[in-house]
């Protein structure tokens, strides 16, 4: 998938890049401390390796990461040492096909989903709903059966 995006100055083709800092720059993460805490928990992976935070990166790798239940898989494209706009940033990688594929089936199940708000029957309890609650606890730990009451 080609793009239009014109590479700024700071994002050279040819060096490369700590990983924490190119996914940083790609804005898959909104810090490096993230990326590097992301790194450090074993979800990302660089040519189907495990990898460290200052791994470097270049052009050509497949980098494979996990976004809470999301995994995205990716051919680097471009190196950043600064972080840009986001077409700029989007200009730095490839997904695979069956990574967009997966993200676009987690989107309409998320939007098929029930609204969690929905599930309430009622709002918060009044203040005769709390007397009433504190009441029955109150009745059940007295009436409880333990040990400790012989």
């Amino acid at each position: 998938m080609a793009r239009d995006v014109e590479v700024p100055e700071g994002h050279e083709a040819q060096a490369g890049v700590r990983l924490d800092k190119w996914l940083w720059a790609a804005r898959f993460y909104k810090t490096r401390s993230l990326a590097v805490d992301e790194i450090v928990k074993g979800r990302v992976t660089v040519n189907g390796q495990a990898a460290k935070a200052s791994r470097e990166v270049r052009c050509g790798d497949r980098i494979e990461l996990r976004q809470g239940a999301l995994r995205r898989e990716m051919r680097v494209l471009g190196i950043s040492h600064v972080r840009g706009p986001a077409p700029v940033a989007q200009a730095l990688y490839e997904e695979s096909a069956e990574s967009l594929a997966e993200r676009a089936r987690a989107a309409e199940a998320r939007r098929m989903g029930v609204e969690p708000a929905l599930t309430l029957e009622q709002g918060r309890p009044t203040k005769r709903d709390r007397r009433n609650i504190t009441r029955t606890q109150a009745e059940w730990q007295r009436w409880s059966a333990s040990i400790d009451d012989q």
